[in-house]
Protein backbone atom coordinates (compact mmCIF):
# COMPACT_ATOMS: atom_id res chain seq x y z
CA UNK A 1 0.00 0.00 0.00
CA UNK A 2 1.49 3.88 -0.54
CA UNK A 3 1.52 6.67 1.34
CA UNK A 4 -1.65 8.39 0.72
CA UNK A 5 -3.39 5.15 -0.07
CA UNK A 6 -6.76 4.19 1.86
CA UNK A 7 -7.05 3.21 5.22
CA UNK A 8 -8.18 -0.18 5.94
CA UNK A 9 -10.30 -0.68 9.00
CA UNK A 10 -11.49 -4.16 9.79
CA UNK A 11 -14.23 -4.54 12.94
CA UNK A 12 -14.32 -7.89 14.99
CA UNK A 13 -17.05 -8.07 17.08
CA UNK A 14 -17.58 -8.83 20.81
CA UNK A 15 -19.17 -12.39 22.34
CA UNK A 16 -21.59 -13.33 25.13
CA UNK A 17 -21.16 -17.15 26.11
CA UNK A 18 -24.73 -18.64 26.49
CA UNK A 19 -23.03 -21.89 27.74
CA UNK A 20 -20.07 -24.38 28.88
CA UNK A 21 -17.74 -20.80 29.66
CA UNK A 22 -14.43 -22.16 30.87
CA UNK A 23 -14.21 -25.59 29.45
CA UNK A 24 -12.78 -24.10 26.37
CA UNK A 25 -8.98 -23.44 28.89
CA UNK A 26 -6.62 -26.06 27.72
CA UNK A 27 -6.01 -27.37 31.19
CA UNK A 28 -9.75 -28.72 31.24
CA UNK A 29 -10.31 -29.51 26.96
CA UNK A 30 -6.81 -31.16 26.76
CA UNK A 31 -7.98 -34.16 29.10
CA UNK A 32 -11.89 -33.86 28.46
CA UNK A 33 -12.72 -32.15 25.68
CA UNK A 34 -14.29 -29.00 26.34
CA UNK A 35 -18.07 -27.32 24.89
CA UNK A 36 -18.65 -23.39 24.56
CA UNK A 37 -21.96 -22.35 22.90
CA UNK A 38 -21.27 -18.44 22.04
CA UNK A 39 -23.39 -15.45 20.38
CA UNK A 40 -21.37 -12.71 18.54
CA UNK A 41 -23.21 -9.25 19.21
CA UNK A 42 -22.96 -5.94 17.29
CA UNK A 43 -20.60 -4.25 19.45
CA UNK A 44 -17.25 -4.15 17.96
CA UNK A 45 -13.60 -3.87 18.53
CA UNK A 46 -11.99 -1.62 15.41
CA UNK A 47 -8.22 -1.63 13.62
CA UNK A 48 -7.08 0.45 10.89
CA UNK A 49 -3.56 0.63 9.73
CA UNK A 50 -2.40 2.90 7.26
CA UNK A 51 1.30 3.53 5.21
CA UNK A 52 2.53 6.74 7.35
CA UNK A 53 5.32 9.83 5.78
CA UNK A 54 7.70 8.37 7.88
CA UNK A 55 9.25 5.16 8.38
CA UNK A 56 8.07 3.29 11.85
CA UNK A 57 5.84 2.09 13.61
CA UNK A 58 3.16 4.26 15.02
CA UNK A 59 0.62 2.75 17.17
CA UNK A 60 -2.94 4.60 18.42
CA UNK A 61 -4.66 2.59 21.54
CA UNK A 62 -5.13 3.70 24.96
CA UNK A 63 -1.60 4.64 24.64
CA UNK A 64 0.65 6.20 21.87
CA UNK A 65 3.59 4.34 20.65
CA UNK A 66 6.77 5.69 18.17
CA UNK A 67 9.14 2.90 17.48
CA UNK A 68 11.38 1.65 14.93
CA UNK A 69 11.38 -2.04 16.28
CA UNK A 70 9.12 -4.90 16.66
CA UNK A 71 11.08 -6.03 19.95
CA UNK A 72 10.45 -2.87 21.13
CA UNK A 73 6.57 -2.57 20.85
CA UNK A 74 5.04 -2.70 24.66
CA UNK A 75 1.50 -3.48 23.31
CA UNK A 76 2.07 -7.55 24.20
CA UNK A 77 -0.27 -8.30 21.03
CA UNK A 78 0.91 -6.12 18.35
CA UNK A 79 4.56 -6.97 19.02
CA UNK A 80 3.98 -10.94 18.75
CA UNK A 81 1.48 -10.78 16.03
CA UNK A 82 4.12 -8.54 13.76
CA UNK A 83 6.79 -11.09 14.86
CA UNK A 84 4.82 -14.02 14.00
CA UNK A 85 3.52 -12.86 10.58
CA UNK A 86 6.80 -11.53 9.30
CA UNK A 87 7.58 -7.87 8.11
CA UNK A 88 9.57 -5.78 5.94
CA UNK A 89 12.85 -4.61 7.46
CA UNK A 90 12.23 -1.01 7.21
CA UNK A 91 8.41 -0.87 9.07
CA UNK A 92 6.65 1.91 7.90
CA UNK A 93 3.04 1.03 9.41
CA UNK A 94 0.35 3.27 11.43
CA UNK A 95 -1.87 1.02 13.64
CA UNK A 96 -5.12 2.09 15.63
CA UNK A 97 -7.49 0.49 17.61
CA UNK A 98 -10.89 1.73 18.97
CA UNK A 99 -13.68 -0.57 20.49
CA UNK A 100 -17.69 0.16 21.39
CA UNK A 101 -16.75 -1.56 25.09
CA UNK A 102 -13.90 -0.95 27.20
CA UNK A 103 -11.88 -3.95 27.86
CA UNK A 104 -11.91 -6.17 31.08
CA UNK A 105 -15.52 -6.13 30.84
CA UNK A 106 -15.76 -10.10 30.14
CA UNK A 107 -16.81 -9.80 26.30
CA UNK A 108 -13.92 -11.02 25.04
CA UNK A 109 -12.25 -7.66 23.70
CA UNK A 110 -8.93 -9.27 23.56
CA UNK A 111 -9.39 -11.77 21.48
CA UNK A 112 -11.49 -9.66 18.91
CA UNK A 113 -8.64 -7.46 18.70
CA UNK A 114 -6.01 -10.26 17.95
CA UNK A 115 -8.28 -11.39 15.29
CA UNK A 116 -9.31 -7.83 13.82
CA UNK A 117 -5.46 -7.24 14.15
CA UNK A 118 -4.47 -10.36 12.18
CA UNK A 119 -6.96 -9.62 9.52
CA UNK A 120 -6.14 -6.27 8.92
CA UNK A 121 -2.72 -6.99 8.46
CA UNK A 122 -3.97 -9.34 5.74
CA UNK A 123 -5.66 -6.96 4.15
CA UNK A 124 -2.52 -4.57 4.63
CA UNK A 125 0.09 -7.34 3.10
CA UNK A 126 2.32 -8.61 5.41
CA UNK A 127 -0.05 -12.02 6.07
CA UNK A 128 0.73 -13.44 2.97
CA UNK A 129 -0.42 -17.31 3.31
CA UNK A 130 -4.07 -17.78 2.69
CA UNK A 131 -6.08 -16.70 5.78
CA UNK A 132 -9.78 -18.26 5.88
CA UNK A 133 -11.91 -17.92 9.28
CA UNK A 134 -10.14 -21.27 10.86
CA UNK A 135 -6.70 -20.01 10.21
CA UNK A 136 -7.46 -16.72 11.70
CA UNK A 137 -8.60 -18.09 14.75
CA UNK A 138 -5.89 -20.32 15.13
CA UNK A 139 -3.39 -18.22 14.50
CA UNK A 140 -4.92 -15.43 17.17
CA UNK A 141 -5.17 -18.40 19.72
CA UNK A 142 -1.27 -19.13 18.90
CA UNK A 143 -0.30 -15.66 19.94
CA UNK A 144 -2.66 -15.48 22.92
CA UNK A 145 -2.36 -18.82 24.27
CA UNK A 146 0.94 -20.54 22.87
CA UNK A 147 3.18 -17.33 22.96
CA UNK A 148 2.04 -15.28 24.83
CA UNK A 149 0.56 -17.74 27.68
CA UNK A 150 -1.62 -15.99 28.95
CA UNK A 151 -4.25 -18.12 31.22
CA UNK A 152 -7.19 -18.12 29.05
CA UNK A 153 -9.01 -20.34 26.24
CA UNK A 154 -9.64 -20.47 23.07
CA UNK A 155 -13.12 -19.11 22.52
CA UNK A 156 -13.21 -15.46 22.14
CA UNK A 157 -10.99 -16.23 19.44
CA UNK A 158 -13.30 -18.37 17.26
CA UNK A 159 -16.48 -16.53 18.27
CA UNK A 160 -14.95 -13.25 16.87
CA UNK A 161 -13.79 -14.62 13.89
CA UNK A 162 -16.98 -16.78 12.99
CA UNK A 163 -19.67 -14.55 14.29
CA UNK A 164 -22.87 -16.00 14.82
CA UNK A 165 -24.62 -18.33 17.36
CA UNK A 166 -22.28 -21.38 17.15
CA UNK A 167 -21.46 -24.39 19.15
CA UNK A 168 -17.71 -25.13 19.76
CA UNK A 169 -15.76 -28.07 21.10
CA UNK A 170 -12.67 -27.96 22.38
CA UNK A 171 -10.90 -31.86 21.19
CA UNK A 172 -8.07 -33.44 23.49
CA UNK A 173 -5.83 -33.12 20.52
CA UNK A 174 -6.06 -29.00 20.27
CA UNK A 175 -8.23 -29.28 17.07
CA UNK A 176 -11.92 -27.08 17.25
CA UNK A 177 -15.10 -27.83 15.80
CA UNK A 178 -17.86 -25.89 15.18
CA UNK A 179 -21.03 -25.44 13.83
CA UNK A 180 -24.19 -22.38 13.74
CA UNK A 181 -27.04 -23.75 16.23
CA UNK A 182 -30.11 -24.56 14.25
CA UNK A 183 -32.48 -22.46 16.10
CA UNK A 184 -35.55 -20.91 14.71
CA UNK A 185 -36.10 -17.35 13.93
CA UNK A 186 -38.95 -17.03 16.74
CA UNK A 187 -36.10 -18.55 18.87
CA UNK A 188 -33.94 -15.91 17.90
CA UNK A 189 -35.71 -13.21 18.08
CA UNK A 190 -36.99 -14.48 21.46
CA UNK A 191 -33.32 -14.26 23.02
CA UNK A 192 -32.61 -11.12 20.98
CA UNK A 193 -35.77 -9.35 23.34
CA UNK A 194 -34.96 -11.38 26.43
CA UNK A 195 -31.21 -11.21 27.02
CA UNK A 196 -30.57 -7.96 28.97
CA UNK A 197 -26.70 -7.14 29.48
CA UNK A 198 -26.31 -4.88 32.51
CA UNK A 199 -22.85 -3.33 33.43
CA UNK A 200 -21.70 -3.58 36.78
CA UNK A 201 -19.13 -0.84 37.02
CA UNK A 202 -16.58 -3.35 37.90
CA UNK A 203 -13.62 -4.04 35.45
CA UNK A 204 -10.94 -6.69 36.07
CA UNK A 205 -8.19 -8.59 34.33
CA UNK A 206 -9.62 -11.64 32.71
CA UNK A 207 -6.28 -13.61 33.27
CA UNK A 208 -6.35 -12.57 36.82
CA UNK A 209 -9.45 -14.69 37.61
CA UNK A 210 -8.98 -17.43 35.89
CA UNK A 211 -5.14 -18.27 36.84
CA UNK A 212 -7.34 -19.61 39.93
CA UNK A 213 -9.15 -22.15 38.12
CA UNK A 214 -6.34 -23.12 35.71
CA UNK A 215 -3.76 -23.83 38.25
CA UNK A 216 -6.05 -26.26 40.20
CA UNK A 217 -7.07 -27.89 36.76
CA UNK A 218 -3.60 -28.41 35.59
CA UNK A 219 -2.72 -29.88 39.00
CA UNK A 220 -5.72 -32.09 39.01
CA UNK A 221 -7.74 -30.91 41.77
CA UNK A 222 -10.88 -33.04 41.90
CA UNK A 223 -13.14 -30.70 43.15
CA UNK A 224 -12.54 -28.18 39.88
CA UNK A 225 -12.41 -30.74 37.83
CA UNK A 226 -16.06 -31.54 38.65
CA UNK A 227 -16.88 -28.04 38.51
CA UNK A 228 -16.18 -28.03 34.80
CA UNK A 229 -17.80 -31.40 34.14
CA UNK A 230 -20.70 -30.07 35.36
CA UNK A 231 -20.49 -26.66 33.55
CA UNK A 232 -20.15 -28.95 30.39
CA UNK A 233 -23.06 -30.93 31.17
CA UNK A 234 -25.10 -27.74 31.67
CA UNK A 235 -23.50 -26.09 28.24
CA UNK A 236 -25.18 -29.85 26.71
CA UNK A 237 -28.33 -29.58 28.38
CA UNK A 238 -28.48 -25.62 26.83
CA UNK A 239 -27.59 -26.45 23.79
CA UNK A 240 -30.99 -28.80 23.35
CA UNK A 241 -32.94 -26.01 25.20
CA UNK A 242 -31.92 -23.71 22.65
CA UNK A 243 -32.41 -25.92 19.32
CA UNK A 244 -35.88 -27.20 20.69
CA UNK A 245 -36.68 -23.58 21.23
CA UNK A 246 -37.40 -23.59 25.00
CA UNK A 247 -35.71 -20.17 26.27
CA UNK A 248 -37.42 -20.58 29.03
CA UNK A 249 -35.66 -24.09 30.53
CA UNK A 250 -32.38 -21.97 28.57
CA UNK A 251 -32.88 -19.16 30.93
CA UNK A 252 -33.19 -21.64 33.99
CA UNK A 253 -29.91 -23.49 32.95
CA UNK A 254 -28.41 -20.15 33.01
CA UNK A 255 -29.34 -20.11 36.75
CA UNK A 256 -27.46 -23.56 37.28
CA UNK A 257 -24.50 -22.25 35.28
CA UNK A 258 -23.75 -19.40 37.46
CA UNK A 259 -24.97 -20.75 40.54
CA UNK A 260 -21.99 -23.72 39.97
CA UNK A 261 -19.07 -21.55 38.47
CA UNK A 262 -20.00 -19.05 41.84
CA UNK A 263 -18.40 -21.88 44.16
CA UNK A 264 -15.03 -22.49 41.60
CA UNK A 265 -13.26 -19.41 43.46
CA UNK A 266 -13.95 -15.92 45.50
CA UNK A 267 -13.09 -13.79 42.96
CA UNK A 268 -15.85 -14.88 40.42
CA UNK A 269 -18.33 -12.50 42.51
CA UNK A 270 -19.11 -10.39 45.17
CA UNK A 271 -21.46 -9.03 47.49
CA UNK A 272 -22.60 -5.83 45.28
CA UNK A 273 -23.01 -8.87 42.32
CA UNK A 274 -25.09 -11.10 44.09
CA UNK A 275 -27.39 -8.62 45.51
CA UNK A 276 -27.96 -7.33 42.00
CA UNK A 277 -28.04 -10.69 40.64
CA UNK A 278 -30.60 -11.68 43.26
CA UNK A 279 -32.76 -8.64 42.48
CA UNK A 280 -32.92 -9.02 39.11
CA UNK A 281 -34.59 -12.82 39.58
CA UNK A 282 -37.18 -11.49 41.81
CA UNK A 283 -38.11 -8.70 39.68
CA UNK A 284 -38.79 -10.38 36.17
CA UNK A 285 -35.30 -12.29 35.23
CA UNK A 286 -35.82 -16.62 34.73
CA UNK A 287 -31.88 -16.47 35.44
CA UNK A 288 -28.32 -15.15 34.86
CA UNK A 289 -24.94 -15.23 35.24
CA UNK A 290 -21.37 -12.79 34.49
CA UNK A 291 -20.57 -12.82 30.81
CA UNK A 292 -16.75 -13.85 30.68
CA UNK A 293 -14.23 -14.97 33.42
CA UNK A 294 -16.37 -13.67 36.32
CA UNK A 295 -15.21 -10.74 38.59
CA UNK A 296 -17.22 -8.03 37.14
CA UNK A 297 -18.44 -6.36 33.57
CA UNK A 298 -21.35 -7.07 32.49
CA UNK A 299 -24.60 -9.18 34.27
CA UNK A 300 -26.70 -10.89 31.91
CA UNK A 301 -30.08 -12.21 32.48
CA UNK A 302 -32.55 -14.17 30.25
CA UNK A 303 -35.82 -12.11 31.19
CA UNK A 304 -39.79 -13.30 31.63
CA UNK A 305 -40.53 -9.55 31.92
CA UNK A 306 -38.05 -7.52 30.42
CA UNK A 307 -39.73 -4.22 31.39
CA UNK A 308 -40.01 -4.64 34.87
CA UNK A 309 -36.35 -6.07 34.88
CA UNK A 310 -34.61 -2.88 32.81
CA UNK A 311 -36.79 -0.58 35.45
CA UNK A 312 -35.43 -2.39 38.19
CA UNK A 313 -32.15 -2.03 36.68
CA UNK A 314 -32.03 1.36 36.11
CA UNK A 315 -33.37 2.12 39.72
CA UNK A 316 -30.37 0.07 40.91
CA UNK A 317 -27.84 2.35 38.53
CA UNK A 318 -26.88 -0.19 36.15
CA UNK A 319 -26.77 0.82 32.77
CA UNK A 320 -28.19 -1.29 29.74
CA UNK A 321 -26.15 -2.23 27.30
CA UNK A 322 -28.68 -2.81 24.22
CA UNK A 323 -27.55 -5.30 21.53
CA UNK A 324 -28.50 -7.48 18.45
CA UNK A 325 -26.65 -10.71 17.09
CA UNK A 326 -23.52 -10.51 14.54
CA UNK A 327 -23.32 -12.80 11.87
CA UNK A 328 -20.20 -11.68 9.46
CA UNK A 329 -17.67 -12.19 12.15
CA UNK A 330 -14.20 -10.50 11.72
CA UNK A 331 -14.88 -8.43 8.67
CA UNK A 332 -12.50 -5.71 6.53
CA UNK A 333 -14.82 -2.90 6.23
CA UNK A 334 -12.72 -0.25 3.70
Amino acid sequence: MDVGEAVIIVRSPLRITLGGGGTDLPSYYRKYGGLCIAAAINKYVYVSITKPFEYGVYLKYSRMEKITRVSDIEHPIIRETLKEVGHPTRLQIEITTLADIPSGTGLGSSGSFATALIKALHAYGWVTTNLTTESLAQLACKIEVDILQKPIGKLDQYASAYGGIRQFNFDVGDRVWTRPLTISNHTLYELEDNLLLFFTGFSRDAGGVLIHQELPLRNGDAVMQNNFHETKRIGEESLKALEYGNCRLFGELLHRHWENKKTRVESISNGKINEWYELGCKNGAIGGKLVGAGGGGFLMFYAEDARKLRSVMAKAQLEELRFTFDFEGTKVLL
